[in-house]
């Protein structure tokens, strides 16, 4: 079974660690040291969620329901496009700096706590991956099989987020410069809006 949860982890990992839309957010939390524990328990409960529906065989139910994917495609497309836009602004602008006062960061918690929603519920990627295709893989295992692999899938995707974290205020120092800043959030918006550009296109094929 030790097999199996290697696998689990090996295919979830390769997964996750793609850079998208929540990582990047996950990223810059960390760097503004914005409550980034927090955003990395939403994502990897975000994981727990999609990944235990999607390995447990739920995940069929939204290959069979093409009106859902695109529905949620089409927000995935508008969140990411406005995302992208404030991202690009920021760097225009040179918005974006290290703030670590903890009394300014304590009254958006709320603020940040539903962006990380955001990125990880209205990202149409998610539900592919850890619904569509870890429940393809997974569809041929026996339960005490399925609940290996679900146990590695989660072990990587709880190593990665919170790795991510971790490394992320190992950076503060780097990204004491506004134009360390500046890339960083060109970089962003450059994700944000080639994802989108990518569902559109995924969209309008299958429309």
């Amino acid at each position: 079974m030790l097999s199996v949860a290697l696998k689990g982890a090996f295919v979830s990992g390769s997964l996750i660690v793609a850079i998208g839309s929540q990582n990047a957010f996950l990223l810059k939390s960390g760097l503004k040291n914005n409550h980034v524990m927090m955003v990395a328990t939403i994502c990897f409960m975000g994981d727990i969620l999609l990944i235990s529906t999607g390995i447990l065989g739920v995940g069929a139910l939204l290959e069979q329901s093409p009106m859902l994917t695109q529905i949620l495609t089409l927000c995935g497309i508008v969140f990411l496009c406005w995302y992208g836009w404030l991202s690009a602004k920021s760097a225009w602008r040179g918005q974006s700096h290290l703030d670590i006062d903890n009394s300014e960061v304590s009254r958006n918690w709320i603020k940040v706590a539903m962006m990380t929603l955001a990125m990880t519920f209205l990202n149409p990627h998610v539900y592919i991956d850890t619904i569509v295709v870890l429940g393809g893989i997974t569809s041929s295992l026996n339960f005490d099989e399925k609940q290996w692999f679900l146990i590695g899938a989660l072990s990587a995707s709880a190593i990665w987020f919170y790795g991510l974290a971790y490394v992320a205020k190992k950076l503060i120092p780097v990204f004491a410069k506004p134009s360390t800043w500046r890339v960083l959030d060109s970089v962003i918006a450059v994700i944000m809006f080639s994802i989108a550009i990518g569902l559109l296109r995924t969209l309008l094929l299958n429309s």
